[in-house]
């Protein structure tokens, strides 16, 4: 049973958004989880927070991690494997983190958050050429784009416009929840702070990457600051993904 209050009644668990929808917690294919251990060990507390279902998102970039949807196919099952064995049931899916790049096409076989959902991202010092056009494509394929963190792209620090655009143009935006903590910056937490603000969110996730991570965002839930912030929002993540 969760631990819903303490004794000053704060909400101290995460049932509230219920299913996180980015993670990097399948072992050993990107810059998250090292390994299978260590990925039981983070569906372990995220379960223990009050997730009842994961997706990871591994990257696909092709400098980088070069991911397809064989490989994150394999480390979902391994990791499947491993909770299995260890008596977790926390639901775990998989889809994937897409690099807007020169590298970025949609004629493979893709790995969406679920049926009809993309995840993409940019680089944090400029926007992608063509992300216009990428959002359309996305669309005309079949899927809602959804946008990672728009908060953390430096350029739109001054200027949200472009932003209000995508979403004119049907792009769905997600809210790392660190980001309402100031764990990426003062300008970061502004930035989500105007964007929850004025609604243009659709979707949180953890972004989890690592320990550090994880020791910020079980603070912030366990002491009732993290649904303090933004646990009255209304996002979507249990209505589309549950």
């Amino acid at each position: 049973m969760f631990n819903f209050f303490n004794k000053k009644n704060k909400i101290t668990d995460i049932s509230w958004l219920g299913i996180d929808m980015h993670s990097h917690i399948l072992p050993g294919i990107d810059d998250g989880s090292p390994d299978i251990a260590t990925s039981v060990r983070f569906v372990k507390s995220l379960s223990e927070l009050g997730f009842e279902q994961l997706i990871a998102t591994p990257h696909i970039l092709k400098e980088l991690y070069p991911n397809t949807l064989e490989s994150i196919s394999k480390a979902k099952i391994d990791l499947q494997i491993a909770l299995n064995q260890a008596n977790i049931t926390t639901k775990l899916n998989a889809g994937a983190e897409y690099m807007v790049d020169q590298d970025f096409t949609l004629d493979q076989d893709l790995c969406p958050l679920d049926q009809k959902h993309l995840l993409i991202e940019m680089s944090y010092l400029s926007e992608s050429p063509g992300i216009s056009q990428t959002i359309f494509d996305v669309s005309i394929k079949g899927y809602h784009p959804v946008l990672a963190h728009p908060e953390r792209y430096t350029f739109y620090f001054k200027d949200k416009s472009r932003l209000k655009r995508f979403k004119e143009k049907g792009c769905l935006l997600q809210l790392n929840l660190l980001s309402v903590l100031g764990y990426y910056g003062k300008d970061v937490k502004q930035l989500a702070e105007l964007l929850l603000k004025e609604k243009m969110y659709d979707f949180a996730g953890t972004d989890l990457h690592h320990d550090k991570h994880l020791t910020a965002l079980t603070e912030s839930v366990q002491s009732g600051r993290l649904f303090d912030l933004i646990g009255s929002y209304g996002f979507k993540n249990q209505e589309i993904f549950g």
